[in-house]
């Protein structure tokens, strides 16, 4: 195998550091630039990108990778489904997480299930022609609006304006995980691997019967109409607050989390971003999403 080249990292432009300590409390640890996109991820995450990049890949490795926020903990249901639902090891419960960890999957068991908000270009370059990896995409405005959300509930991020600043953050590429279109369009540019299933949120909103559908033909599985439905029904936002591979007790328990703060699921909504952007919010939203949809031909389905 071709030796994989070291990923390029920058230090953050101190004025740009200086707002994020300002508006993000729990954060100290510095930022950087990952990569040619800069993508901006915590400094310490340094020690750590090449390794993952390196790490062994198996042929039943199930990656599902997503941009924050856009629903990989509800919709991508083969890590979630709890054990003994559909007797088929493809349903067992995924071990990791934000892939700090990556060392320790080297001795799980297979199949492994492995969520990541990684970039395709921060994972290995084999990755897609060893391993099937399932993307999920959603609106950046509802996207905004639940991490916005979510890093108000987290001490370790602990954000301090309201969501006008946190859009303003937004869109400047100054949230972790962020350039945001970045992160779908090298997802998108390969939809077509045979190894590769490209969802958005909003088909299963409108559709969960027929996104399972085009799921189980991906992992080359059949199920009855039954099993669907009995799939579909565990699905629902509600099932998923309960359900505790999700959501976990301690996870509400957790002195990382705000004291009274809400559900780390919230409403699971497509569209709701109305209901936070005002006039002028919605119309700069819109200007920046032309602009940036220009350069693909990937759009988001309307709800």
């Amino acid at each position: 195998m071709a030796a994989v080249k070291p990923v390029i990292v920058q230090d953050l432009e101190p004025e740009k550091e200086e707002l994020l300590i300002k508006r993000f409390l729990g954060q100290r640890d510095g930022y950087a630039y990952f990569g040619e996109q800069k993508y901006l991820l915590p400094k310490p995450y340094e020690e750590h990108v090449d390794g993952i990049r390196c790490m062994p890949l198996r042929k039943d490795d199930v990656w599902v990778a997503t941009f924050p926020r856009s629903g990989n903990g509800r919709h991508v249901f083969p890590s979630f489904l709890p054990k003994g639902a559909m007797d088929d090891p493809l349903f067992e419960e995924i071990g990791t997480g934000m892939l700090m960890d990556y060392k320790e999957l080297v001795d799980k068991p297979s199949p492994r299930f492995i969520k990541t908000h990684l970039p395709m270009s921060l994972l290995s370059p084999q990755l897609l022609d060893t391993s099937r990896v399932v993307y999920v995409a959603r609106d950046p405005r509802d996207v905004a609006v639940s991490y916005y959300h979510h890093n108000k509930l987290l001490k370790i991020h602990d954000f301090s304006g309201d969501f006008k600043d946190y859009w303003k953050l937004f869109i400047n590429d100054l949230v972790y995980w962020a350039p945001f279109f970045e992160h779908l369009r090298e997802a998108w540019e390969q939809r077509n691997h045979p190894n590769m299933l490209f969802l958005f949120y909003e088909e299963m909103y409108k559709d969960l019967p027929g996104v399972v559908r085009r799921v189980a033909k991906f992992f080359e599985k059949e199920y009855s109409d039954e099993q669907i439905q009995k799939l579909c029904e565990h699905l629902k936002i509600d099932k998923m607050k309960k359900n505790k591979s999700v959501h976990p007790e301690w996870l509400q328990a957790s002195p990382l989390v705000q004291e009274g703060a809400e559900s780390f699921i919230r409403k699971g909504k497509a569209g709701g971003w109305q209901e936070y952007f005002d006039e002028e919010m919605s119309a700069e939203a819109e200007k920046w999403m032309q602009e940036n949809l220009k350069k693909t031909d990937m759009r988001f389905p309307e709800v």
